[in-house]
């Protein structure tokens, strides 16, 4: 069964509204009638690591557990954490990948491209940690939020928007991340010059803006934006091997081009781009029925080729 709309879908739908408010109504007139919202309850954190990098603002509402379509999301994140994921000993391969979920950076998809993609990694050996970066607030009342929110489907004004691009404190929280990664790699057996990063849509940005920001030196080993916007960027000489993915028929990227490909190339930096015919947007470890599925097999044999994956 193809999996339903989704958080991420939701939120890229509201990037959407902003940028082609033509083709976002007839979409948004649809998208009402298909996301449904539920409150629920965090999820057990006890392993849950803060990273210190302070609130963005001292009046972020409290951070809030939901279900869109059945489906674990957060939003209000004034405080980034890291979630390890660790594979048993006799599978580890010493790599490590920080994995960045999207949402528009008004939510993060928790699980499906979060818990999810990090129990996978881990099963095959990648030690995970999923990365709740902070967000743009949002409404703290659940109600008047998702009454923001459809007004925003249905292109009607409402304070419920994306911004841009990552906002600076989701990129510090990368940052961060991959500081007390490498900091804690012996505690994890893992090789810190093997820590990686994955991202998916607004945390393939946050992925891309991370890596470009870092200091010589303290970039990601490797880098995988996952439907994620691959425009024009500069690249650096030392700009880490990239792993990019999306979907022909993303209607969010697809048409935007692959300047960021580009760039990797004639920077002579090792880049693999897959362009799946079909998946849509948001297809988070793979679409049943469509050709994105499977995409993750597929890092998995980059790492080893490039000798990213080390000796079980």
């Amino acid at each position: 069964m193809i999996r339903r709309p989704s958080w991420r879908s939701a939120c890229m739908t509201l990037a959407l509204l902003c940028a082609v408010p033509q083709i976002a109504q007839a979409q948004a007139e649809n998208a009402v009638q298909k996301f449904s919202f539920a409150p629920t309850s965090p999820p057990s954190q006890a392993n849950e690591i803060p990273l210190r990098t302070g609130p963005q603002a001292p009046d972020v509402p409290a951070e809030n557990w939901f279900l869109m379509n059945g489906e674990l999301n957060v939003r209000n994140v004034s405080a980034a954490t890291l979630t390890p994921f660790l594979p048993s000993p006799d599978k580890a391969t010493g790599t490590a990948v920080i994995v960045a979920p999207g949402g528009g950076f008004l939510g993060l998809a928790m699980e499906t491209e979060g818990f999810a993609v990090a129990r996978w990694l881990a099963d095959h050996g990648i030690a995970a940690f999923v990365l709740k970066y902070r967000l743009v607030p949002t409404p703290a009342d659940f109600g008047v939020y998702t009454t923001e929110l459809r007004a925003a489907f249905s292109g009607k004004p409402t304070g419920v928007r994306p911004p841009q691009d990552t906002p600076a404190y989701a990129r510090d929280d990368g940052l961060a991340a991959l500081a007390l990664v490498r900091s804690r790699a012996k505690e994890w057996r893992i090789d810190p010059a093997r820590v990686g990063m994955m991202g998916f849509s607004a945390g393939a940005f946050t992925t891309i803006v991370t890596t470009l920001s870092a200091k010589p030196g303290e970039r990601p080993a490797f880098i995988a934006p996952i439907y994620g916007r691959l425009t024009t960027r500069e690249v650096p000489a030392d700009a880490p091997p990239m792993y990019a993915v999306l979907a022909a028929d993303d209607h969010f990227f697809a048409s935007q081009g692959f300047g960021l490909i580009d760039g990797w190339l004639q920077a002579k930096r090792p880049v693999e781009f897959h362009l799946y015919q079909n998946g849509g947007h948001g297809f988070g470890l793979g679409r049943p029925d469509t050709t994105s599925n499977g995409w993750i097999e597929g890092f998995k044999n980059w790492l080893t080729v490039n000798k990213l994956l080390g000796q079980r």
